[in-house]
């Protein structure tokens, strides 16, 4: 469970400050919340907006768009 510390602890594995976050096994971090030395986290779900795909269209459009004309300038 991730908690927030409103005091300074600190233990072998490590030292926190007040303001720090941590995540804790929930025994220990329900025991510390009920102890006056931290608050609960909530969890932050992070909202993405997803775009719809865009629905493809294929047909004919009139006259073809490439040229079948050849370039001959008759230069040589």
């Amino acid at each position: 469970m991730k908690i927030k510390m409103l005091v300074g602890l600190a233990g072998n594995e490590y030292s926190l400050s007040p303001g720090d976050e941590r995540v804790f096994p929930q025994n220990e971090a329900i025991r510390l919340i009920d102890a006056g030395y931290a608050l609960p986290v909530a969890e932050e779900k992070t909202e993405r907006a997803v775009s719809e795909p865009a629905q493809e269209r294929r047909g004919k459009r009139g006259k073809n768009v490439v040229s079948h004309e050849s370039d001959d300038s008759g230069d040589k």
